[in-house]
Order: C-alpha cells, then structure tokens, then sequence
C-alpha cells in the first residue's frame, strides 16, 4: 500500500473552533473529514497539519492564534502517542512511517501570521513549522493573493526577502493561494523548492487558486511539488460556474450577504454542540432564492474529475512534480467518492485503472514530497528546526 503524505489538513482549526480545542477523542469526531481510525483506513503516513487563523484577523492577532494552534498540534500528538509523532525532517517522516506512526508537520496558511517580521518567521521555524503559504485569501503587506485584485503586482522587495529567508531556514515557500504573478516572483527567487500544498489545475478548471500551465512548466527547473486538492469548486468547472451565478443571484435579488465561512454559527436557541460542522451554505434558507435553486441544481464534483487535475498536472509538470493536499476540514464542498481521509485508496484505484504504475503512483503518494522537503533542508544554512 502506496502511504499518503498529504499536504494539507485543517482538523486542528475545527477541533479549535468547534471542540473547546480538545484534542484526546479522535476515535470518531462528530462532522468532521478527519479521525484516526479513518486516517488508518485511507493509508495516511505523513499529514502537514495546517494551523490557519483567518487572514482578515490585525497581525498581531494573527501571531497569537497561529502560536495557539501550534500548540494544538503538539497537544495532539502527544495525546496519540501510538498513531501520531511530530515530524521535524524528511527523515523523522520516513523512521515515522517505516515504524507505523502518523508523521505530523506543520504548515502555516497565510503570510499574515509573520507579520512582516523574519523574527517572527524563525520563532515558528524553531517550533516546527515546516511550511509557510505566503499569503490566505488576502494580500499581506509583501505578496499578493489569488482572491483579490493585484495590489503589488506579485512580491514587494520585502516578500522577495521573506522568501529568501524561508529557504535559508529551510522552510518551504506554499504558493496555493498566491496570484500567478507572485507565483512566478516566488520562482523566479527561489533557490530550492517549491509547494503548492492544496492547489488545482487552472487549464482544468478555471479558477484563481488554481495554477496555470506557465507555472506548472517552470516545476521542473526548480524541483518542486503541486499537491492536488480536492476542493469542488476547484476541481469541477460545473461547481466552479454554479456557484457564480448563484453568487449572481443572490446579489441580483439583493438578499443580504451571508457568512462565506463555515461551520455556520448557532441559530436562535440552538447549541453550539448541535450546529452540523461540515455544511456549505445554506441557499434554500432564504424562501426568495428557491425559485432559482429549483431551476438549477446544484451539480457535484466527481473522484474522476480530481484525476482529471492530478494527470494535468503530469502533463505539463511531469511525474516528479505532483502530489496530494486533500484540504479536508477545510471546505465544506468535497467530491463525490472522496467524502473524508478514508478515501485517498479510491483516488489511487481510478488513477490505476488509467494505467499509472505502481512507481507513478508511488511518487504522488509519499516519494515526490518527501524529496522536496529533503532538497530544502539540503539548500537550508540555518536549520531551526527541533533537532
């Protein structure tokens, strides 16, 4: 069995949010994509948690939280000491795996938990942190996002040196949810690789966090990782345009804007313990907007549609170039046939059934990761990491 080192996983923000940051029961979680009896089931070996705090929180917020969810992290293996272990190294992760454990690394999603700050950068290199994605949804001070018109036109002089840093630390650069453009500075600065932890093909499905062709092309000169995501609306070009023109809609009737994020909050009355954690938006709640949801169904993303972006991806990248980054727990809108951890085996059989090798496979699985995170602790001058 070809063990998953997947790229990207939010359970430590919903056990945060929504379980008073309790971190003994991971038997069963009520809602959530991520346990560890199911993580066993779809062969997970190495897991970048994520410790994501919203990227509209005042920087120094944004510190406190990510240092908070850190925290979670460490609390968590440790209270699984029999299915988890901290992973500093490709190394650690490999002795991990080869020994029957789970490798847990942490990844930080967003730019603006530095705040501006190298220190700060290897204060958290000190804690572990193995990746830092430059920036969430919104522009930090030095690097554009995908999700906003350009501010700086990619990386300021500043993030230029923020990615220097990061290497010489040995700290990968994530470019999932960068603009192109920043994608491309990032590149055109770095020295050893790249990830992308949960990104899509943008020539399969045209959406922003998604990565273009010129960007995939440039993977090979730098050794580079895409970990594929299974995100609907970035995987399927269906959802992608339904959710526009529902977004159309709902502007066009002029209802008042709802809460993007989820899990939803309690409604009147209601507890939080009983509020359902993995629910998208709820269109059919406001009685003027029906009339258009029974007109247009909503469509559904496919397990053959995530395999679509994973070959892309082989195409343009090659297959020493590719990966896996689920982003469960952090989207409510995941693929038929890939509703939680459990079901990365079924992705694998599709991408057999379309005559991938064992070895091809086994590069997506765990191989091509763990030698970008070994070429980056080569390149690093100043490992900070625990040793």
């Amino acid at each position: 069995m070809n063990l998953i080192i997947d790229g990207h996983n939010d359970l430590p923000m919903r056990l945060r949010e929504w379980h008073g940051s309790a971190v003994s029961d991971l038997g069963s979680v009520p809602g959530l994509h991520t346990d560890l009896p199911r993580l066993r089931d779809g062969g997970v070996g190495g897991q970048f948690w994520s410790v994501y705090v919203p990227s509209d929180l005042p920087e120094p917020e944004a510190v406190t939280g990510t240092l908070e969810q850190i925290d979670l992290v460490h609390r968590l293996v440790a209270a699984h000491p029999d299915d988890l272990v901290v992973a500093y190294t490709s190394a650690d992760v490999e002795r991990a795996m080869a020994g029957g454990r789970i490798a847990s690394l942490i990844g930080v999603e967003g730019g603006h938990c530095l705040a501006g700050s190298p220190a700060v950068l290897r204060c958290l290199a000190r804690l572990g942190v193995r990746y830092v994605t430059l920036t969430h949804n919104h522009h930090t001070g030095w690097a554009d996002s995908a999700t906003q018109d350009p501010a700086h036109g990619g990386l300021t002089a500043e993030g230029r040196a923020m990615v220097r840093e990061m290497q010489r630390l040995g700290v990968l650069v994530d470019l999932s949810h960068v603009s192109a453009a920043t994608m491309h500075d990032a590149l055109d600065e770095a020295a050893a690789p790249v990830i992308f932890s949960h990104s899509g093909a943008r020539a399969v499905t045209d959406h922003p966090r998604n990565v273009p062709d010129d960007v995939l092309s440039r993977l090979p000169g730098n050794g580079g990782v895409i970990q594929l995501t299974f995100v609907s609306f970035f995987v399927s070009p269906q959802v992608r345009d339904w959710m526009q023109a529902a977004d159309d809609e709902w502007a066009r009737l002029g209802l008042p804007p709802y809460d993007e994020d989820w899990p939803r909050a309690p409604r009147p009355g209601e507890e939080t313990a009983h509020v359902p954690v993995t629910v998208p938006h709820d269109w059919s709640a406001e009685p003027a907007f029906r009339p258009w949801l029974a007109a247009n169904p909503k469509p559904s993303a496919t397990l053959a549609q995530v395999a679509d972006h994973v070959e892309h991806a082989r195409a343009v990248a090659g297959m020493d170039h590719v990966g896996l980054g689920g982003d469960f727990d952090g989207t409510p809108e995941l693929p038929d046939g890939l509703p939680d951890v459990s079901a990365y085996p079924r992705l694998l059989a599709e991408l057999r059934d379309r005559h991938w090798s064992e070895n091809d496979l086994a590069g997506l699985a765990n191989r091509n990761v763990l030698r970008a995170l070994r070429d980056a602790e080569e390149h690093a001058e100043e490992p900070l990491w625990p040793r």
